[in-house]
């Protein structure tokens, strides 16, 4: 049988898992900035929004990691006081593929200044002739006045109401048992 003295009492995670609120103000400004430079035609700007948007993933894994502990060392830090060593292994690997990334943006924008002068992206002719045969394919609407199109109680009153014919509850519950 295990007695209450046996069982050890967990730490206790009070205030001290709360996130701080600068840093997830600065995760969300982070993730919104990074996000709306992904979306830009420049390359450059495109390479800065990869980077605020791996700095941002890089504080989330970090807060979502918890309390700051020891050193995940057996033997040298007790086990409640270590930190959590999962985390530091996935922000550097997110360290690693931002790097990566970083790298090979670069090397487009910097390929696009050579070829072009610039690093915006520009659309190719597959993007025009998509454009185009969308533009042809779109329904033409026609403006048309309010007197000569059929209203909504029009287009209602030539449907056919099911809903009419079954009269009261009474009638419904006859029809599904004989409970009339």
């Amino acid at each position: 049988m295990i007695s209450a003295e046996s069982v050890p009492n967990p730490p206790d995670l009070g205030l001290s898992m709360v996130p701080s609120l600068a840093l997830v103000l600065a995760i969300g400004v982070l993730f919104t900035t990074g996000v709306y430079l992904l979306l830009e035609r420049s390359l450059t700007r495109v390479l800065i929004g990869f980077v605020l948007v791996g700095n941002g993933a890089n504080l989330l894994l970090l807060v979502a990691g918890g309390r700051a502990g020891g050193a995940p060392i057996v033997g040298l830090t007790a086990t409640e006081r270590m930190s959590d060593p999962l985390v530091q292994a996935m922000i550097l690997t997110a360290i690693v593929i931002t790097l990566g990334i970083t790298a090979f943006v670069l090397a487009m924008a910097y390929r696009s200044w050579q070829l072009h002068g610039h690093d915006e992206v520009q659309d190719d002719l597959e993007d025009r002739r998509i454009a185009r045969i969308a533009a042809e394919n779109a329904p033409v609407y026609d403006d048309t006045d309010a007197s000569d199109a059929s209203t909504l109680d029009d287009e209602a009153s030539t449907v056919r109401d099911d809903t009419s014919e079954l009269g009261s509850g009474d009638r419904r519950r006859h029809d599904d048992g004989g409970r009339a």
